[in-house]
């Protein structure tokens, strides 16, 4: 299956500005905006909640764990239990990161069609 291929209605997603990256239990998943707030809508249980990575929300998640990780990795806050918390809350950094190469680098920022 391709990259850029909406895993909700498995059609082509054509840009950036359609796309949707969430992630749920080590997964990671592209889908266009409309088909992500159909899943949420499906999908509305405690064991099948899809957050976004990418958006505003996805950045402000990024944000308070890359600081919590900072000050507990770069503090002795909480001994060696706070280097441990400060490893796990780099886990969104790296689906950030993961979800930018595999997903949103290969589209364009608008498909020609949008364009002017």
């Amino acid at each position: 299956m391709k990259s850029n291929m909406c895993r909700y209605c498995y059609k082509e997603i054509k840009d950036r500005d359609e796309l949707v990256t969430a992630s749920s239990w080590f997964r990671l998943r592209p889908y266009h905006y409309q088909c992500f707030e159909k899943l949420v809508q499906d999908t509305r249980t405690v064991a099948g909640v899809w957050k976004p990575v990418n958006g505003l929300t996805g950045s402000v998640n990024l944000l308070v764990m890359l600081i919590l990780a900072v000050g507990l990795l770069g503090t002795d806050l909480l001994g060696s239990i706070g280097d441990i918390i400060g490893v796990i809350a780099l886990y969104p950094l790296f689906l950030r990161l993961l979800s930018y190469m595999i997903f949103e680098r290969p589209l364009p920022k608008l498909a020609p069609e949008k364009q002017r």
